[in-house]
């Protein structure tokens, strides 16, 4: 009977609250956008929310940290208490616990210096398995994300302890098979970038089109909803050529066989390496040669987001647009659960630092885009949808496209 209620009661987690977050989103999104995000992909955020959450309890308990939050500390001082390694859990520690106080079970104590966190009492410990069980009986296209967030869980802890480093722990040979479920138009969850990217750039993309370029490609299926939306827009002739770049070899090589194999005919497809921290010329990107320059999630990691802005100014010709979709941070200090997993990644936590617009690592918020994006010589900066407006209603909202100009 226990169990009864106990399934009844995780069959209930965010109807109520996706019902709302829906009806106010259909007012709120274009309508391209709206079916999209519906009260199924709502609850299913929800739900997700939920697993990372009971995941970052069960790494709290492994590591062995429920008494030095009951003493309570920064975040420094309960990393050295712990015994972990201090420089490198710095970032995601206090992620999770700004995850952890944003859901009341931790308190965040108020006063000056760095933050302050404790807790009142023992921590709950939640099994995520019934909350993937309930997502899979939901909507089973999340599931990649849940998969890559249990097998990331289940190494934090070596990580956390300087025992493995984070690149390991996520790109091992033998993770290559989650990111391909993961980084998929399949899975429901990563897809919404891709789909706000593709409708931003048939609608941003100046009228004569011309040489679109991919940072950041992965394995395809960001350019692979690029190229749908814009053929069923009667706009895919208008990309002269596609370039689609990515720095990692293996990633390079996947997305370049799903392309192909997708559009085995088309010749204005062209692939091929690019670091976004080196400079664009060096690599065979010409001054003044592209039309659009095109990312999904890809910015936010560049170690140096004034150089690499600088540089896809260079890249674009007078009147060109950069675009980007991108997992945005509606207020600042805001723990996004897609963060959980990135965290470990030294390039992710650890960029050069703006104190105006890149003053953390991870996910910028919307007003630090557009100052970047600024400062950077770019006009006419975009973003769509209206997370701005959205955040007032509905405050977990993350994804939106950034589109600027360069001056002509």
């Amino acid at each position: 009977m226990g169990e009864t209620r106990a399934v009844q009661a995780l069959s209930d987690i965010g109807i109520g609250e996706a019902e709302v977050a829906a009806a106010r989103l259909r007012v709120l999104l274009p309508a391209e956008l709206a079916q999209l995000i519906d009260f199924s992909f709502v609850r299913s955020h929800l739900l997700y929310e939920e697993f990372v959450n009971r995941l970052v309890l069960r790494v709290i308990h492994e590591v062995g940290l429920e008494a030095t939050l009951r003493t309570g500390g920064s975040v420094r001082e309960m990393a050295l208490r712990g015994g972990l390694e201090v420089e490198r859990a710095l970032v995601p520690l206090d992620w999770m616990l700004r995850q952890l106080a944003a859901r009341k079970i931790l308190e965040e104590v108020p006063g000056e210096g760095p933050p302050r966190f404790r807790a009142s009492g023992p921590l709950p410990v939640e099994d995520p398995a019934p909350v993937r069980e309930e997502q899979s009986r939901h909507d089973g296209s999340w599931m990649p994300s849940y998969v890559l967030a249990e097998a990331v869980a289940q190494e934090y802890p070596a990580f956390l302890r300087g025992e493995v480093p984070g690149e390991e722990v996520l790109f091992s040979p033998r993770r290559l098979r989650l990111w391909i479920d993961y980084f998929s138009n399949g899975n429901r969850l990563y897809a919404l970038n891709n789909h706000i990217g593709a409708l931003a750039v048939e609608q941003w993309m100046p009228p004569d089109g011309g040489v679109l370029l991919e940072l950041g490609g992965g394995l395809g299926s960001g350019a692979l909803a690029v190229l749908e939306r814009l053929a069923m827009a009667g706009r895919l002739d208008a990309i002269r050529e596609y370039r689609f770049t990515e720095f990692v070899p293996a990633f390079l090589r996947r997305g370049q066989q799903a392309l192909r194999a997708r559009y085995p005919e088309r010749s204005s497809l062209i692939f091929g390496a690019l670091d976004m921290n080196r400079p664009f010329g060096d690599q065979g990107i010409a001054p003044e040669s592209v039309a659009v320059i095109y990312a999904v999630n890809t910015l936010h990691v560049a170690h140096d987001l004034d150089f690499t802005l600088g540089e896809v100014r260079r890249a674009l010709e007078p009147g060109g647009r950069l675009i980007v979709s991108e997992c945005v941070r509606p207020y600042p200090r805001q723990a996004i659960y897609a963060e959980f997993i990135f965290n470990l990644l030294e390039t992710f936590r650890s960029p050069r630092l703006h104190p105006l617009y890149r003053p953390s690592g991870g996910f910028l918020t919307p007003e630090q885009w557009q100052d970047a994006i600024g400062s950077a010589g770019f006009v006419d900066t975009r973003i769509s949808p209206d997370i701005m407006r959205i955040r007032q209603v509905v405050p977990d909202f993350f994804a939106a496209a950034i589109g600027a100009t360069r001056p002509r």
